[in-house]
């Protein structure tokens, strides 16, 4: 299995190693905006689904031969906390390599102790809370029975409290549900607990797993990052910079559709290639039947066909 992928040109982090830790959508939350599906049916078990050595040895064997990224960071198809070896890994990375490491959460675990301890050693951790209100967030993340969203916040509260990493609050907004003046209300009261070093405010950018997903407006954005004040910034877009002198093959590109669907446009900049380039993997994968074509917001998007 295929546990690294990239690196990517990441919005947040520049050039970012992926590491996935738990098999697709093995997750906590079935939010209506994300891009990788629907969620068939959500957790909150944790356990090994992937082991450690083979994600480490996998990741050394990258680092041997790849380019350097400016972070590696837990992410993909799925939430990484949800796997029990997940301290482990960033330790053992932390051993291997000066390279930080970054998180990116749900937030939905760091209601447990031990999740919190597991996390710690990593240089930033990116949770995310896209509402305070308990009727919205579960119209939009559709989480776990058992999760109660004042415990969430709590926990990112309490990992704030002994945690010395920098905190990136992930907000992302869908029109409709969670932009109106009492939710950003609510939220704001929430930030205040939790004191995020920074907080990232984001919309439905690619195919939702839900066509009722709709993003905002970039004015609406900009309103709602004066409301939050100094700390919050929109998340800028990718910003075109090559992967050094590395050739992107189409292993590159089935793996980056893997895990997100994607346009030219963005694969080209997240892999370093010309659109050219990109345009004749696309069609190579497109006519063996492994990606499929969409539309969002009037571009076309490809993902995979899963």
């Amino acid at each position: 299995m295929n546990t690294i992928f990239g690196p990517v040109q990441s919005r947040r982090l520049g050039l970012s190693l992926g590491v996935d830790i738990v098999p697709l959508k093995t997750c906590s939350l079935s939010c209506v905006f994300c891009q990788v599906g629907a969620t068939p049916q959500t957790t909150i078990t944790r356990r090994q689904y992937i082991s450690a050595r083979e994600i480490l040895d996998e990741l050394e064997a990258h680092l041997k031969t790849g380019a350097q990224p400016d972070w590696i960071t837990f992410s993909g198809s799925g939430e990484p906390t949800l796997n029990s070896a997940i301290g482990e890994i960033i330790r053992s990375i932390k051993a291997m390599t000066d390279i930080p490491v970054c998180v990116i959460t749900n937030g939905t675990m760091l209601l447990d102790s031990a999740v919190r301890h597991d996390v710690a050693p990593a240089d930033a951790v990116m949770p995310s809370l896209h509402s305070a209100v308990e009727e919205t967030y579960r119209k939009i993340c559709n989480s776990h029975k058992e999760l109660s969203l004042d415990k969430i916040i709590d926990g990112l509260a309490e990992f704030r409290k002994m945690y010395t990493g920098k905190i990136w609050l992930e907000i992302l907004f869908v029109k409709g549900m969670n932009d109106s003046p009492a939710e950003i209300e609510a939220l704001s009261a929430a930030i205040k607990r939790i004191d995020p070093d920074s907080i990232q405010l984001n919309t439905v950018v690619r195919p939702p797993a839900e066509s009722t997903a709709l993003p905002v407006s970039g004015e609406k954005l900009e309103e709602i990052r004066a409301f939050f004040g100094p700390k919050a910034e929109i998340i800028a877009p990718q910003q075109d910079t090559p992967r050094n002198s590395e050739v992107v093959t189409v292993d590159d590109v089935r793996k980056y559709l893997l895990r997100r669907p994607g346009n030219i446009e963005e694969i080209s900049k997240a892999l370093g290639a010309s659109n050219s380039e990109i345009e004749h993997m696309i069609e190579s994968l497109s006519d063996s039947g492994e990606i499929t074509k969409s539309e969002f917001s009037g571009k076309p998007y490809w993902e995979y066909v899963k």
